[in-house]
């Protein structure tokens, strides 16, 4: 089942993330991270237990990014990361955002979902804000696609 994250969620949300981003897949989050975001996730919970999450954070007017997209091991290949990634686009189309883009490594998944690549230099705002931050910045190796809604 797909819901709307809430505060109880958050160290949850940490948990899933966090086994990528160990890996090198995804970038760390706090729960204070998560906190502070709390509105923009979606989780995927199944028997009590979040397996899947992702956010829709804006970045401009026009523009929001899917972030934090991340799938529990064990249900991966189920179509969670997929209908996770369609609830988040219906969520930008209904807040009047016509183009929605990612920062991922996982180009082939994004593919089928209609995102294109592009170069990161059309996305200013997103790499004037957070990827200033970014440990990987300036030699970030993650790829950039992005949709129309």
């Amino acid at each position: 089942m797909i819901r709307a994250a809430t505060i109880k969620d958050a160290k949850s949300i940490q948990t899933v993330v966090n086994a990528f981003a160990t890996k090198g897949q995804m970038l760390v989050l706090s729960v204070n991270d998560v906190y502070e975001k709390i509105f923009e996730y979606f989780v995927y919970e199944v028997d009590g237990a979040i397996v899947g999450v992702c956010a829709l954070h804006p970045t401009w007017e026009d523009i929001a990014e899917i972030r934090s997209l991340a799938v529990n091991s064990n249900y991966q290949k189920h179509g969670i990361g997929r209908q996770l990634v369609a609830s988040q686009l219906d969520r930008a189309r209904e807040m009047g955002f016509e183009k929605v883009f990612t920062l991922t490594y996982q180009e082939e998944f994004f593919s089928k979902l209609g995102f294109g690549v592009v170069t990161k230099d059309v996305l200013p705002k997103k790499m004037w804000t957070d990827c200033l931050k970014c440990v990987k910045y300036p030699d970030c190796d993650e790829i950039a696609m992005l949709r129309s809604i």
